[in-house]
């Protein structure tokens, strides 16, 4: 009888101490955080999450490159939390340097802001949603976070309406941003389709009109490739599923977000300073398709993504 409970007694203690290494192994993981930062441009606060990293508590010498995650059109900054396993994941196994990553909400113009600065006037008017993410909300995470706070340090990636915004400022904001993650990215040329939600919530409006043509092509990337300046090097990673919505009028077919985004990637490429990568995968305007190619992009950014101040490649 003795024999048998002590048995017992260790089978008891290796299930605790299983459990323990359990705890202990998910402890490991990073954590996610709601805040927030005064935005000059808005008169009010910007609202996100962050993910930090293991291990961000008590290393407190350390700093950390930051990703800047833009949600999709009527989404919350809620979305891009459910990469934090990948996040996780990535950084236990050496993939991807520990990373802070900062997921802003953006709540304007009915949520379909597409994270430019709009001239609407009109019901539900335009805010400075470019400015107060790409000046205000980088100098308060930079200010408030133990970041590197260099271009080859911050990566801006987006879905869907997000993608839109994270090709935007990897191009037209150069000097912060040397990593663009660009999935799915709700971009059209020249013009979008009668249809499309671009036209609809004033983000390229001027004074009454939600929608503007000269107003989307002056912020659209055609304009912004252009102008870039050769010597910052601007590395995008872009994404798209086989699946995405097909226009029913065939003389929509070249707004297919896959057209689109092959026409994208084929005019990027051919821009100074930039390097581009394309990538079509299986799936359609969803997390079957952004989750792997956050991954993926990530993997391929790491050899580029500073891991400390001054670094340069």
């Amino acid at each position: 009888m003795r024999r048998v409970l002590g048995f017992c007694l260790v089978l008891l203690l290796m299930s605790l101490l299983g459990n323990d290494g359990a705890v202990a192994g998910a402890s490991r993981g990073g954590q996610l955080k709601t805040a927030s930062g005064f935005s000059a441009a808005l008169g009010e606060d910007v609202r996100y999450t962050v993910y930090l990293p293991s291990g961000y508590d008590r290393d407190t010498a350390r700093r950390y490159p930051v990703l800047y995650l833009l949600h999709g059109r009527g989404d919350t900054m809620t979305a891009w939390t459910r990469v934090k396993p990948e996040l996780d994941r990535m950084i236990a196994a050496g993939e991807i340097p520990p990373v802070l990553a900062v997921m802003p909400d953006a709540p304007w113009s009915g949520r379909g802001s597409y994270y430019v600065d709009s001239a609407y006037t009109g019901t539900d008017r335009g805010r400075p949603v470019e400015t107060a993410l790409t000046r205000d909300l980088v100098s308060h995470v930079d200010s408030s976070l133990r970041t590197i706070p260099q271009r080859s340090a911050r990566v801006v990636g987006g879905y869907s309406m997000g993608g839109a915004g994270a090709l935007r400022y990897a191009l037209a904001h150069q000097d912060l941003f040397e990593h663009g993650l660009v999935l799915s990215p709700a971009v059209y040329t020249p013009l979008p389709p009668a249809d499309s939600s671009t036209r609809e919530f004033g983000a390229y409006g001027v004074g009454e009109r939600l929608f503007d043509d000269a107003v989307y092509q002056r912020l659209n990337y055609p304009a912004l490739l252009s102008r870039l300046r050769g010597e910052l090097p601007t590395r995008l990673y872009i994404a798209v599923g086989d699946d995405e919505w097909a226009n029913p009028d065939p003389a929509d077919a070249r707004h297919d977000l896959d057209f689109e985004s092959a026409a994208l990637y084929n005019a990027a490429r051919r821009a100074p300073g930039v390097s581009a990568q394309l990538r079509i995968t299986d799936g359609g305007h969803d997390w079957t398709v952004w989750t792997p190619a956050f991954v993926n992009g990530l993997r391929h950014f790491a050899p580029t993504l500073a891991v400390a101040a001054g670094q340069s490649r």
